[in-house]
């Protein structure tokens, strides 16, 4: 249904965007991102403009990636995938008591690892992320 390719993706974003703001229903990954979105009002001005997609100097940090990780880490807790993320997870909330604090620092260890295995050009390593996991 969905492209690998970044402007695909980003359309996803703007069309679930648009549909909120029209109360339209939306599907399954639409609901998600939604509640990703709706947690991170600096980013409504850009999806106020799906031109703005085009973009690619967001400054810092590049909102779409940031919501898709929160959307990753999700899907990981949900499907417990890597074994023991949900625990890990479960333990933080109570640690931190704030969800979006929580998926941040996760986000963190999971974009490390990502970049570590796109710069050696290998699988990500489980047992490394959830080892940076469980040191938070």
């Amino acid at each position: 249904m969905y492209s690998n390719d970044r402007g695909e993706m980003r359309k996803v974003f703007f069309e679930a965007w648009r549909k909120h703001q029209h109360k339209l229903p939306l599907a399954t990954l639409e609901a998600q991102l939604l509640d990703i979105m709706l947690e991170h009002s600096e980013y409504h001005a850009i999806l106020d403009d799906p031109a703005s997609f085009q973009e690619e100097n967001f400054g810092a940090e590049n909102p779409f990636l940031h919501m898709s990780l929160h959307l990753a880490i999700r899907e990981q807790v949900a499907t417990d995938r890597p074994p023991g993320i949900k625990t890990i997870y479960t333990n933080l909330r109570c640690k931190l008591a704030d969800t979006l604090k929580v998926e941040h620092a996760m986000m963190y260890c999971l974009s490390e690892v990502l970049w570590e295995a796109q710069e050696r050009n290998t699988m990500p390593d489980e047992q490394n992320y959830l080892a940076a996991l469980a040191n938070l």
